[in-house]
């Protein structure tokens, strides 16, 4: 046990996509205005009872916030160029990106495509920015007939591949990703590269699956995850957070098939109490499902459906246990586009050892990973630990 230790075991949930309000930068990143939370709370009502309990009407109001809340709450700043999943769950584990990922706004140039194409030994169909259900309801017929995979990005530096399972098998797709990955440096190192499989047909319409891949580039340097493992303390992942670290100083990983699934899959390790220092989930649906769609009703509900879960989660934990809910950027289901937004995220600590405080305001993401590092004694490149602060 680390020197003035406060917690054995660390659980961090990031709510993929649920921003608190526009960054004072935002308006760079084309995003003024945005506020993922406030904007649902708005827009169609939001009752997260459990969440505003923990402290998260302290940070958004109108949400059902106690006067007495039993948590640690604030937000974070991202100090990382970007706004989106790489560099925000980077700077969580101690990283600032200063330099962003190469974007595409006009689609992927023929010095990409080409070497791609020849490696795979297909042609592509190739787009621009794309909502991922929209290239496929658009082009999905197109590529059943070609068997061509539909290449397209985002405001996000990504490098997206869908295929439908029966034309190109997913287990193929994952291999076409993977020749991408290798492809993709210098100039066009973009943060992921990620396989689409989807199924269906142009009469009764498309739908992605399951069995989706991120392949990222991997953390420039050592991250809160590698000086745990290499302490000798286990971290175990839940849903696409391996992906994101391209399996760097994750001990096991475990997929998750939707947030219910991930949450089920949370509450079965913290329950089996093993050797692991942290367990780290991420859940996507609220992203995937709802903020790209811009589909505030719907994530709406996702977001009550987590907080009516969260009651399990705080039961399961043991007396020496922290849990922490965060974010890694936002996506307000009610702006413009389809793309992230640059946001505050929200960040709410709890468990017998943390006093329920007002953070306020942290400066970094990375605020949240040396408050980890320092408690399990290792170091991280950046963030000031808020350990002291919420020690009980």
């Amino acid at each position: 046990m680390a020197k003035g230790q406060v917690f054995d075991r660390a659980v961090v949930i990031v709510l993929d996509s649920v921003g608190c309000g526009a960054m004072p930068d935002a308006a760079l990143f084309g995003d003024a205005g945005a506020d993922t939370l406030g904007h649902i709370r708005d827009a169609v009502g939001l009752s997260v009872p459990v969440m505003a309990s923990l402290g998260l009407g302290r940070v958004v109001p109108g949400v059902g916030e106690r006067d007495a809340p039993v948590g640690a709450s604030g937000r974070m700043a991202e100090r990382s160029n970007g706004k989106d999943t790489t560099v925000g769950h980077w700077e969580m584990v101690g990283i600032v990106s200063e330099q962003a990922f190469p974007t595409y706004p006009g689609g992927f140039p023929p010095e990409v495509l080409e070497p791609f194409e020849r490696a795979i030994g297909r042609k592509v169909l190739a787009f621009g920015p794309y909502s991922g259900t929209d290239v496929i309801r658009d082009h999905g017929a197109e590529h059943l007939r070609t068997g061509s995979p539909i290449i397209y990005t985002s405001g996000d530096s990504v490098f997206q591949v869908a295929a439908h399972e029966e034309v190109i098998p997913p287990e193929d797709l994952w291999k076409m990703c993977e020749v991408a990955r290798k492809l993709l440096d210098g100039p066009h190192r973009v943060g992921r590269v990620i396989a689409r499989p989807f199924v269906g047909d142009p009469q009764k319409g498309f739908t992605r699956t399951a069995n989706r891949h991120d392949y990222s580039v991997p953390p420039p340097s050592p991250t809160l995850l590698d000086r745990l493992t290499a302490k000798g303390d286990a971290v175990l992942s839940v849903g696409k957070i391996s992906d994101i670290y391209d399996g760097r100083g994750i001990t096991r990983s475990f997929a998750s098939k939707s947030n219910d699934d991930g949450v089920d899959q949370t509450l079965r390790l913290i329950g089996a109490r093993g050797d692991e220092a942290l367990v780290f989930t991420n859940l996507v649906e609220f992203d995937s499902h709802y903020g790209h769609r811009r589909n505030p009703e719907g994530y709406r509900d996702c977001l009550q459906a987590f907080d009516a879960a969260l009651p399990r989660l705080l039961e399961a934990l043991g007396p020496r246990d922290a849990l922490f809910i965060t974010a890694d950027h936002g996506n307000d289901p009610t702006f413009k586009g389809t793309d992230h937004t640059r946001e505050f995220v929200p960040l709410l600590a709890a468990g017998a050892a943390v006093r329920p405080v007002d953070l306020g305001t942290l400066g970094s993401f990375a605020d949240l990973g040396a408050t980890l590092a320092e408690n399990f004694g290792v170091q991280v490149a950046a963030g000031t630990s808020f350990l002291g602060h919420i020690a009980g």
